[in-house]
């Protein structure tokens, strides 16, 4: 149960990475091995606290203290420093604080003898500090406040090698999407306020879960601006080339960019759950552009030589596909995605050295792993059969529930591919018994992770208030077609990326071209500060069809 203790635990965490940030960092580059051991430290301790509040804290009820108010005017509420805790803040907290940890300590190593060290270890404390903020906020515009404060914090890591022109440039790309995505929420925010005449988090939940019927036309807007700020944030379709083109910065930079703040864009629609569960037209909106992203960048991402880029891309569908958890309002399995992404992808770019030595190392070649329409086809048989037993083994019934279909016919997908993995090695009966018992593990650990996170976020998102209609089943159906596509396209390109033909392959590689456009458009109406004069970005091939 809550003690006198709590809020102290659960501020804890981002007041003791700020004492760290507020250094000078003149100070912290005059002494380099103190700034990275207090980094360290201090992060752990952050680490620590997020434990207790855990501890503290029951998942199944939420709490709020506040601590100082300013009325504002126009009957809008208030701006508070208060905190809001919910099973959402809790996993959040542990989540956050333990990539910092992870982090702060690579960094440690790779920044070693560097000029600037100091410095990195500041604005790093600085950034996480204002993450561990936008969790824990109870506020709305407090909340706003420290959005924009991540942004402008990473953009300081971002731009660490300032004299990189391509670091610049993306900076520049990222600095304008931001700024962008901060306005629509700012604007969100208010917007609430006026419908609501309340900005504490607490206060606008209870009304908007009372709420029956239509809602006002300004949360409609306001949920349609979220829904643009948590695109932007999370580098959806079509201002999805910054991301792919910040790989200047630091590996660590890299790391906590892609294991934790683009994964804002998620956290932003699960937080705000109850105005965006009321929103068809808003969920609608983010579950197409989750979609469109993700079939791209899946598409994309199979083209690249590079480890690190692959890897970008590689977030970029991630983001897609946690978007569309959330446009279909499965928010439980976008908090288990965004949870389980984070720690996969932290560990995937500090190891991303190790993934060039596996890239080179030979491999075995299987006459039989040749695309054969055949075993893909069985293969995804025997993982929809599974997953669907397994689901209705769970309770989960496909009658008025369109997006749990969807999602099962994914995880169907998934067995489908890990299956084609192994077909190459194996034949006949063996291969029948091996992707049965995948199919079963798989199945089992997807529906007890997706009902332990469900029975985790009871109480702290709002589930979707429509019923499902003609536009979820169409959406549904459209899911369930383009991951089929993908899945076939995948295979092609795997296996024979000549069928597809080199001009393709070619475009798929440059990325079907989208952010050139998007360069040159945001050349002329906000011009990058490149630090020299630089050819227009070009298209440019591989060396040959399978990305050699």
């Amino acid at each position: 149960m809550p003690t006198s203790l709590t809020p102290a635990f659960v501020l804890a965490a981002p007041l003791l990475l700020l004492l760290v940030g507020l250094i000078p960092a003149a100070w912290a580059n005059a002494r380099p091995r103190t700034m990275a051991r207090l980094s360290g430290t201090v992060a752990w301790l952050a680490f620590v606290s997020a434990i207790l509040a855990a501890i503290a804290l029951p998942f199944d009820t939420a709490h709020a203290w506040r601590f100082f108010s300013i009325q504002l005017p126009g009957n809008i509420g208030a701006f508070s420093l208060s905190t809001y805790v919910n099973s959402v803040t809790v996993i959040m907290l542990l989540l956050v604080s333990f990539v910092g940890v992870v982090v702060t300590r690579y960094a440690r190593n790779y920044l070693a003898g560097d000029a600037d060290q100091g410095r990195f270890h500041k604005w790093l404390a600085l950034t996480l500090t204002a993450i561990l903020t936008l969790i824990v906020s109870g506020n709305l515009l407090m909340f706003a406040l420290a959005w924009m404060a991540t942004s402008l914090s990473l953009h300081q890591l971002l731009v660490f090698y300032g004299n990189r022109p391509a670091a610049v440039f993306a900076a520049h790309k990222k600095f304008i999407a931001s700024r962008i995505g901060d306005l629509s929420l700012l604007v969100a925010v208010f917007l609430i306020g006026f419908s609501l005449h309340t900005l504490e988090f607490d206060e606008v939940f209870h009304a908007l879960a009372a709420m029956h019927g239509p809602v006002p036309t300004a949360l409609n807007v306001a949920a349609m601006l979220i829904a643009v700020s948590a695109a932007l944030k999370s580098a959806q379709f079509p201002f999805h080339g910054w991301l792919i083109q910040v790989m200047e910065a630091p590996t660590p930079v890299s790391a906590l960019l892609h294991a934790g703040i683009v994964n804002a864009g998620a956290f932003l629609v699960i937080r705000m759950s109850p105005v965006m569960s009321h929103s068809e037209l808003a969920l609608g909106t983010l579950a197409i552009i989750g979609l469109v992203t993700l079939a791209l960048a899946s598409l994309v991402m199979l083209t690249q030589t590079s480890i690190k880029v692959s890897l970008a891309w590689s977030t970029t569908a991630q983001m897609g596909f946690m978007l569309l958890e959330c446009g279909l309002g499965l928010y439980s399995l976008a908090m288990l995605h965004l949870v389980a992404h984070s720690l996969y992808k932290a560990h995937a770019f500090l190891a991303s050295g190790s993934g060039v030595d596996a890239f080179r190392a030979p491999a075995i070649p299987y006459a039989a792993n040749e695309f054969r329409i055949g075993r893909l086809l069985g293969a995804l048989v025997i993982g929809g059969a599974m997953t669907l037993a397994v689901g209705t083994a769970f309770g989960i019934t496909v009658t008025g529930e369109p997006a749990l279909l969807a999602a099962g016919t994914i995880v169907a997908i998934a067995v489908t591919q890990l299956l084609l993995q192994s077909a190459g090695a194996i034949s006949g009966g063996a291969l029948l018994l091996r992707g049965l018992g995948l199919s079963a593990v798989v199945a089992v650990a997807y529906f007890t992770l997706h009902a332990l996170f469900e029975l985790l976020l009871k109480g702290s998102v709002l589930p979707v208030q429509q019923a499902p209609g003609t536009f979820e089943y169409a959406l549904a159906l459209a899911v369930i077609g383009v991951f089929l596509a993908l899945l076939v396209l995948q295979q092609l390109l795997k296996h024979n990326p000549a069928a597809l033909g080199e001009g393709l392959y070619m475009h798929l590689y440059n990325g079907l071209y989208i952010d050139v456009y998007i360069s040159r458009l945001l050349d002329r109406v906000w011009p990058s500060p490149r630090l020299q004069p630089e050819a227009e970005p070009t298209p440019f091939a591989p060396v040959n069809s399978h990305g050699g």
